[in-house]
């Protein structure tokens, strides 16, 4: 009978179970870089990075595995690396907050997620955020990304009381590594080859190898880390705090929106649209994404969303949730080989951070007009994240920039009662940043 029904399901979309199965495979491999990269992330905010690995397999096991079978949709679900950079630099070495705080703020913005998925309330919400400051959200997270490839890389070194930046010694091995990961990312990329960022990594460790800073595991297998270190460790405190409230932001307006240009996107590729554009029972896919934000903390990961490295399975010909399913028993077999991804150091995962931070701003393009509300909060909000070396400051710096900027340049009516609401804890937010 289930046979039947995903026999159904593929002859409705054209496609076959070997094809399904290879864009499986395609999507896993385009995505198993985040196997390595995101618990990296984490440990930097003081998780432990094995038990943040396992966590991170599970969450993409089990959110992948839910989109297969509920949306029956080809994209799969995890977390994601602006997600994972929040909680592992900004809120807990910039912010200073306990991991367990800052996963409470995450787990807050996917309730609030999920209730306005049951709700039907997501129309309101996108019209509340100006779409320069949308725009500009992804750019500036893009960009904090990057520069902490950088970092990590040592191509950049940063003054840690001033932030001023500098560049790093390039004749030192961190930086070659990542020189040499990232040319091989760049020229598979390039070549549209699945895994590219992934290839980026092994070379780029395989060089370490060569200069002693890549050190083989004593057992290249064994069973998965206990996920104890992290699995319940939420703590709503810093939730309720006006410190919380631009990250807050950050994490839900990145949710709602990567996960539905993800799926826009990744549904217009595998030819899953309608003529205007918009995916059938897309609520779906948004409640799957908006569960996997709320218990992904639970588990010790900043939550789950759609991940745009679906768009490797599309490109293989993925039509169905078959496509997921594949690849979530590809995330369930590698929890066997977690040391081999504990060897990787730093600077061989910085490639990876680099290429997806600048790809995020590219989302820039999009900006046009010539009125001065539509051009320069984006940029304020670069130069605050850069500066500030926080793109939670840079948030507040754009929206309260775009609010002013309307009001005293005579577009008031641009400013809804409820982007007034949202700017005024922002502004005082950025009045306590600049005083302590």
């Amino acid at each position: 009978m289930i046979a039947n029904l995903w026999r159904n399901r593929m002859a409705e979309r054209g496609t076959t179970l070997p094809r399904e199965a290879v864009a499986g495979l395609t999507t896993f491999m385009a995505s198993a870089y985040l196997v390595v990269v995101i618990p990296r992330l984490l440990s930097g905010g003081g998780m432990d990075q094995g038990a943040a690995t396992t966590a991170t397999l599970i969450v993409m096991a089990l959110g992948s595995l839910a989109m297969g079978l509920y949306a029956n949709l080809p994209f799969i679900v995890g977390p994601g690396i602006g997600g994972a950079a929040l909680l592992g630099i900004t809120l807990t070495q910039v912010e200073h907050l306990p991991w367990p705080s800052a996963l409470g703020i995450a787990m807050a913005s996917g309730v609030l997620f999920t209730l306005l998925t049951i709700t039907g309330a997501r129309g309101w919400v996108m019209r509340l955020v100006p779409r320069e400051i949308k725009l500009g959200l992804g750019a500036s997270i893009g960009l904090f990304i990057a520069l902490l490839g950088c970092r990590d890389a040592g191509m950049v070194s940063v003054n840690a009381k001033t932030n001023a930046l500098s560049l790093g010694d390039f004749s030192q091995a961190g930086p070659q590594m990542a020189l040499v990961g990232l040319g091989v990312a760049v020229a598979l990329q390039a070549r549209r080859v699945p895994g590219a960022i992934l290839a980026g990594i092994i070379a780029a460790a395989g060089l370490g190898a060569v200069l002693g800073i890549t050190l083989a595991p004593a057992t290249p297998l064994g069973l998965p880390p206990a996920m104890g270190p992290v699995l319940g460790h939420v703590d709503w405190a810093g939730v309720f705090t006006i410190k919380a409230l631009p990250y807050l932001f950050a994490y839900f307006v990145a949710e709602f929106f990567s996960t539905m240009g993800t799926t826009l996107a990744v549904g217009a590729k595998a030819g899953l649209t309608d003529h205007d554009g918009n995916l059938p029972q897309i609520d779906r896919p948004f409640l799957v994404d908006a569960l996997a934000a709320t218990f992904g903390p639970m588990l010790g990961i900043p939550g789950g969303t759609a991940l745009v490295e679906s768009a490797a399975g599309a490109s293989a010909g993925g039509r169905t949730g078959l496509v997921p399913i594949t690849a979530s028993l590809c995330y369930l077999a590698s929890l066997l080989a977690i040391p081999l991804a504990m060897a990787i150091p730093k600077q061989a995962t910085a490639p990876a951070l680099i290429l997806v931070g600048t790809g995020m701003m590219g989302s820039l393009r999009q900006l046009g007009g010539e009125r001065l509300e539509e051009t320069l909060p984006p940029v304020l909000m670069l130069l605050a994240t850069l500066i500030a070396n926080s793109f939670g400051t840079g948030i507040a710096v754009g929206l309260v920039s775009y609010v002013l900027i309307c009001l005293i340049g005579g577009r008031a009516r641009r400013v809804t009662p409820g982007l007034l609401l949202l700017s005024l804890p922002l502004a005082y937010y950025l009045y306590t940043t600049v005083h302590r």
